[in-house]
């Protein structure tokens, strides 16, 4: 093989497989760092796996397998230094709720079909990074989200509150559960109440006293303890029970070919999801320590991690903001952290489970709460409201969607409400009318610079969109009106400088505007058309019919010699 062949693909194999660059030069100095972060990591991430895999639906290793499957895989594949991935609380309570319903109460098959959506969900990461479409999460918008982690927010609380109060849940939705909770008050267990209003107490004050510490992990070991030694159990405190000693084992999800149909969607939502957030936080970050990044290979790492975690009994992950901070904070150096974190919790799985059986579910609980409580932010809403009402809407879209329709509907409800939104825009495009600005050949926006005037007999108008099917006839109608209101047009001038785009539909409409315009004496003149534009408008024959589309047309100067005609007339 050639050197420069054998270079190239080197290169290659380094670009796809991260770990072959930062790993040979990783500084000794940062192994410390990258200890410490994993330790931290790995602390945090314990309680918080448990509760999120309670929400899933699934038996509490779930979360654990996640995060050590997950989190090596990434490390291999990511290119970022601090993001930490595993299971969400998004994407639990969508895996709860959707397959909670397929299962039909079956532990086991509810198991196998989320390692199977994990795997999915691995799989079409994986396509969209060898089609490069790293910039797929563009597609769900900021404003979607705000409204969607507000609504599911609200949706993980309604499924904990139960759990707090130690009465039975019911409900498909949050009104339900709300309502099915109010019933069932008067049942309240006040053992069970006790001990999750503590854990809440020492959650909250350790996160104001001691701020970055892994309070919640001295909570769950307080708990542990306290269960241990006081007979809280017969006073009717539930407890998460036996979790498996060991690491998991690595197979396929047992599955038929009909679940695929069921899965594929649910697969699609935790694609978008996991993406979306992960591919927000590795920005945030990468922009905070001025690393590089590459959007397309965060596909392949995630694609990675959710392929691993499928098929070792775990669930479709994430890299969450939680847990990337958590891993920030505590002084992570490179994705070695995350080694280091799953070190520790195999270590965990291996010689520590047994110490888990008495931990309470009400903590569990209050764990969840305290992790989705940084979900509502009604700043947010309140700041959208203020700068945009119409993005506001679609903020509140997707939290009532959320809300009552559930968390997979209600994101695809404000998806299609936002698109819907777009093409509301770009179907109706802003034309503006252009006149000359007094002592210049400049000719600007009128409704923004008030001293501009209209040359006489002309209207110039610049439409500020791309020219398309779907909005071909509002544009036509729309220019037709000004040219009726202004009264004593013979010429029209349309600035095609901000319309890169033209379709079909949209080159055919500037057909119709001319012969109509033509039968009422007006002549029709393009001015600053784009190279694409004025092709296709040539293969369409428009060039001899539209008189003589101009290349370099310079409005103001063509504007200006209409005047001087018009004076000298």
């Amino acid at each position: 093989m050639k050197p420069g062949l054998d270079r190239g693909w080197r290169d290659r194999l380094n670009s796809v497989v991260p770990i072959l660059q930062w790993l040979p030069q990783y500084q000794r100095g940062w192994l410390r760092h990258d200890f410490v972060a994993g330790l931290t990591l790995a602390a945090y991430a314990v309680p918080v796996s448990l509760a999120y895999a309670s929400l899933a639906g699934l038996p509490s290793q779930a979360g654990l397998y996640c995060y050590l499957l997950g989190g090596i895989a990434y490390a291999v594949f990511g290119t970022s230094r601090q993001l930490a991935v595993g299971p969400t609380s998004a994407i639990s309570i969508l895996i709860g709720s959707v397959l909670g319903t397929l299962a039909a109460g079956d532990t086991l098959r509810q198991t196998h079909l989320a390692m199977a959506a994990a795997v999915l969900t691995g799989l079409l990461a994986i396509l969209a990074w060898a089609l490069r479409l790293g910039n797929i999460a563009n597609f769900v918008s900021e404003t979607i989200l705000t409204g969607f982690k507000v609504g599911a927010g609200l949706v993980i609380a309604s499924t904990q509150l139960p759990k707090l109060f130690g009465v039975s849940s019911g409900g498909n939705n949050f009104l339900t559960r709300i309502l099915d909770l109010a019933r069932h008050l008067k049942e309240t267990n006040l053992p069970t109440l006790l001990v999750g209003l503590g854990a809440l107490t020492l959650l909250i004050a350790g996160e104001r006293l001691l701020p970055g510490r892994p309070i919640a992990l001295f909570v769950v070991l307080t708990s542990i303890v306290v269960m241990t030694f006081l007979p809280l159990a017969s006073l009717g405190v539930k407890t998460v029970g036996t979790i498996p000693e060991g690491l998991p084992r690595l197979g396929w999800p047992m599955m038929h070919w009909s679940d695929v149909d069921n899965l594929l969607v649910v697969s699609m939502a935790c694609f978008l999801l996991s993406y979306v957030e992960s591919i927000s936080v590795v920005r945030t970050f990468a922009l905070k320590h001025d690393h590089s990044i590459s959007a397309d290979q965060e596909l392949l790492a995630l694609g990675a991690a959710n392929l691993v975690a499928g098929v070792g009994q775990g669930y479709p992950v994430a890299g969450g903001m939680s847990q990337s901070a958590v891993n920030e904070k505590a002084g992570a150096q490179s994705p070695l952290a995350l080694v280091f974190a799953s070190a520790s919790l195999g270590a965990v799985l291996l010689f520590l489970t047994g110490l888990m059986r008495n931990l309470p579910q009400p903590v569990l609980a209050a764990v969840v709460l305290i992790a989705v409580g940084g979900l509502i932010k009604p700043s947010e809403l309140r700041h959208l409201n203020q700068v945009s009402r119409m993005e506001f809407r679609v903020a509140m879209v997707a939290t009532v969607g959320v809300l009552f329709f559930g968390i997979l509907k209600g994101v695809l409800l404000a998806a299609i409400f936002s698109l819907l939104v777009l093409l509301k825009r770009a179907s109706r495009p802003r034309i503006a009318v252009l006149g000359r600005l007094e002592g210049s050949d400049r000719f600007v926006d009128m409704s923004r610079n008030p001293g501009s005037k209209q040359v006489p007999g002309t209207l110039v108008v610049r439409i500020e969109s791309g020219l398309f099917y779907f909005n071909a006839e509002n544009v036509h109608s729309e220019i037709l009106d000004h040219v009726r209101r202004r009264g004593a047009v013979n010429l029209v001038i349309i600035d095609l400088s901000t319309s890169p785009n033209i379709d079909l539909g949209g080159a055919r409409m500037l057909g119709q505007l001319h012969e109509k315009l033509t039968k009422s004496g007006v002549l029709l003149k393009l001015a600053e058309v784009h190279g694409s534009a004025r092709d296709l408008l040539q293969a369409e024959g428009l060039h001899t019919r539209i008189f003589g589309i101009e290349q370099r047309l310079q409005t103001a100067a063509l504007l200006h010699k209409r005047e001087q005609v018009s004076r000298a007339s």
